[in-house]
């Protein structure tokens, strides 16, 4: 009768349980726990030479052991063992290779080992014994690398996405000066030249052309503002601090008292597309101040925490009531606030509003840092009537 698998280690001393507890709680990812593994059926082995332990690829296809080639599913030895769930001598009897089996009895791992001569009995039991008592650990490692890959699949996702969204305002900058601004520049040359021209004894002609001209420098003036909004220069040439100073400065030539408040290592921690993210919540809140909230000061703050970003805007404006705004068939107003919570929410963050008539406005971004990126203080909030946004469109 088989013995169990601790019975059997135990039998070998309590040196080897401490080494495997050693390896089981040392190494949690792959592929340095398959390592340990490997490394540990050597040692504790008598008779067995090498050992490789190869794991079953995200996709269930492959097989992958550290500084080996992927295996397909079927292929040789620990192939047809992942692809069958059965174990395998080698033609030559001097190895075998060993099913590692998961929660639901799948095979999700091979330990494949070899001896200079024939393989003891003795050996291969152990060998197999040590594949049953990693089975939960390699399990646990598998979804902590699936976990990994579809993080960083978000991560590239959203990267990808903004890149998008930013070549697209790139383009249509390009367009609006090439184009329109080139057009209204040409026009207002011809209306000034034309109001020079006109004679004296045409003042109704010369007041017109005049109306005109300004007009057109107006539109001028709008359309250099829409460039700057489509893509300021400031944030590729100097990052997020200084495009929030920018942004403050612009507000402060329409008479709003913008103060940024900056904390931590933000441009060493954050990737571009994040940092674009962050600005576009910042000018659209800041823009709603100034359309909006008749509000006189602004206080923006950017805080980079140890695993995330919170950006909070907060005006003394006329506030208003969040049921209002956001009631089915109401006014169309929380537009804007949406676009917000979508870009939020593509970097896996939030975005909430804290409102209430009379009590002004804070409009609170929070966006987790990607996490090859992370670093660290934290922050408290207001208490007005709120409102966490989802992220879609309309109503």
């Amino acid at each position: 009768m088989t013995r169990p698998p601790l019975e059997l280690l135990a039998a070998r001393g309590t040196d080897l349980l401490v080494r495997v507890v050693t390896a089981a709680c040392a190494a949690r990812e792959l592929p340095e726990l398959a390592e340990e593994l490997a490394g540990l059926v050597v040692r504790s082995a008598e008779a067995l030479t090498f050992c490789d332990v190869y794991v079953l690829d995200e996709d269930d296809r492959a097989l992958e052991a550290p500084g080996r080639p992927r295996v397909p599913l079927g292929d040789g030895d620990a192939g047809w063992v992942a692809a069958h769930g059965r174990a395998r001598r080698h033609a030559d009897g001097r190895g075998v290779a060993i099913p590692v089996h998961g929660d639901d009895a799948t095979t999700i791992a091979v330990v494949d080992v070899r001896s200079a001569g024939p393989c003891r009995e003795e050996d291969v039991a152990l060998a197999a014994a040590l594949a049953v008592l990693f089975a939960p650990v390699l399990s646990s490692c598998r979804r902590l690398r699936a976990a990994k890959e579809r993080e960083h699949a978000a991560e590239r996702f959203a990267e990808r996405a903004v890149e998008v969204q930013e070549a697209e305002r790139s383009r249509l900058s390009r367009e609006i000066h090439d184009g329109i601004a080139q057009r209204l520049a040409g026009l207002g040359f011809h209306l000034s030249a034309a109001e020079r021209a006109l004679p004296d004894h045409h003042p109704e002609a010369a007041e017109q052309i005049g109306l005109a001209r300004r007009l057109c420098e107006l539109a001028a003036a709008e359309t250099r503002a829409a460039i700057g909004g489509l893509r300021p220069p400031v944030l590729d040439d100097l990052g997020l601090s200084a495009a929030l100073a920018t942004l403050a400065r612009e507000a402060g030539a329409a008479r709003l008292d913008v103060t940024v408040t900056v904390t931590g290592e933000l441009e060493n921690a954050l990737p571009d597309h994040v940092q674009t993210a962050l600005y576009r919540i910042a000018q659209e809140a800041v823009g709603n101040c100034l359309r909006h909230a008749s509000a006189t000061c602004v206080d923006l703050l950017l805080e980079h925490d140890r695993d995330r970003v919170r950006l909070a805007v907060t005006d003394d404006g006329v506030g208003f009531s969040i049921r209002d705004v956001f009631a089915p068939g109401r006014r169309p107003g929380s537009y804007g606030l949406r676009g917000m919570a979508e870009r939020a929410e593509l970097l896996g963050g939030r975005v909430s509003v804290t409102s209430r008539p009379g009590g002004g406005t804070t409009v609170e971004a929070v966006v987790p840092v990607p996490a090859s990126r992370r670093r660290g203080p934290e922050t408290g909030r207001g208490d007005a009537e709120g409102v966490s946004l989802p992220a879609r469109r309309g109503r």
